[in-house]
């Protein structure tokens, strides 16, 4: 399965069952401060969980900096 994650194509060969495994897996040490869209609809983090993954999905992370 192809996913696409901040616009480079990655493979799996089992597919992260949810938005929420597939972050826990890909980036561990994002812990707040980030926001996902999906197929460009941001996904509220409380839907994690429960947003499935498909082949060819979209999926952008952005996370949150400070400044001025």
């Amino acid at each position: 399965m192809e996913i696409s994650i901040n616009q480079q194509k990655k493979q799996f060969t089992e597919a992260p069952a949810n938005l929420a495994i597939l972050l826990e897996k890909e980036f561990p040490d994002l812990k707040g401060g980030i926001a996902v869209a999906l197929n460009n609809r941001v996904i509220p983090k409380d839907q994690w969980s429960c947003t499935s993954i498909q082949a060819e999905d979209q999926i952008l992370i952005i996370k949150a900096t400070q400044g001025g």
